[in-house]
């Protein structure tokens, strides 16, 4: 009987195995690191814009010299007279489809970002100051599937100059 050296087929059969699983679960891993980082960097993207957008709304109705309409009636817009004296809007614009927030023409958010919900409500106080409740829902527009999360963001402003 000869001695042979070298491996049988089982032997590296196994082996081969053992190095096909440990490849798949090193890529999937990687996969979803990637697409975590995808996820975190959709989700900064629209809450900076979110912010953003909240941030102008509250400094110029904060120091608005009167709300047009309040209680307002279309909650989507409301219409203030600035500090100058000039008449000034915020509106919800398109939501649903390709929406975003505008200040008079001017774009709020970027076309990075597609807002998918938008409340704008003035309330009279009683006894209180009037306030704003801005309440704004977005998703970023170029991702999809378990990357593309919701953003929701809201406030109450209370007006200085009632």
């Amino acid at each position: 009987m000869k001695n042979y050296k070298g491996f049988s087929l089982l032997e590296t059969l196994v082996v081969v195995s053992i190095f096909a699983v440990l490849g798949i679960l090193i890529t999937r891993s990687v996969l979803l690191t990637l697409s975590g980082g995808r996820k975190s960097e959709s989700l900064i993207r629209v809450r900076d814009n979110l912010n953003y957008s909240v941030g102008i709304m509250e400094r110029q109705l904060r120091n608005a010299n009167s709300i047009t309409t309040c209680p307002n009636p279309n909650t989507s817009i409301i219409s203030y007279t600035d500090i100058n004296g000039n008449a000034a809007t915020f509106s919800c614009v398109n939501i649903g489809t390709a929406g975003y927030v505008a200040s008079g023409a001017a774009r709020l958010t970027s076309d990075e970002i597609n807002v998918t919900k938008c409340s704008l409500t003035c309330i009279t106080g009683l006894g209180t100051p009037s306030s704003v409740t801005i309440n704004l829902e977005a998703k970023d527009a170029s991702a999809s599937g378990a990357e593309n999360s919701t953003v929701t963001t809201s406030t109450q402003i209370f007006l200085r100059n009632y």
